[in-house]
């Protein structure tokens, strides 16, 4: 099945690779920017301390995203067709609109330390870029619906 670019799919790969840099740029930078970036005193001080776990699990959120921006060009038909595409496509879609939505919610609802670190500026403009790329993924599984859903031949 031919389809013409889906922008939307294209913006949406974009925006979830630079989610991905963002995070290779935290492991790099160390404790300051495991605190800097909300992940946490916990992981910072693990950081500090040279615990692996921080930076391995930075390297693995940063494969999921990078993953993800393969899955939007694939729907979008710059790449090849990728195996559950329908199924990743909706995953990651919901997976970003449920942390768009939720997010603005933290701050009122959740009265904890952790939380109240993080400011409301920093829920409020996550959740915006949160939100932003899981309409991105799900404008485009509407526009390219047809090919999406389509079985692989």
């Amino acid at each position: 099945m031919i389809m013409k670019k889906n922008w939307n799919f294209i913006a949406g790969a974009f925006f979830t690779f630079l989610v991905a840099v963002y995070h290779v740029a935290v492991v790099i930078g160390g404790a300051d920017w495991y605190r800097a970036s909300g992940a946490g005193e916990e992981l910072a001080a693990m950081a500090e301390a040279g615990s692996l776990y921080p930076p391995i699990l930075g390297s693995i959120l940063v494969l999921i995203f990078l993953s993800w921006s393969f899955y939007a060009l694939s729907g979008a038909g710059l790449i090849l067709r990728l195996p559950f595409l329908k199924f990743v496509l909706i995953a990651i879609s919901t997976v970003f609109i449920i942390r768009g939505v939720y997010g603005f919610f933290v701050p009122v609802i959740v009265q904890t330390e952790y939380v109240a670190s993080m400011g409301t500026s920093f829920w409020v403009g996550t959740s915006l870029m949160s939100l932003t790329i899981g309409l991105s993924y799900l404008t485009g599984l509407r526009k390219n619906w047809a090919y999406i859903a389509a079985k692989s031949s």
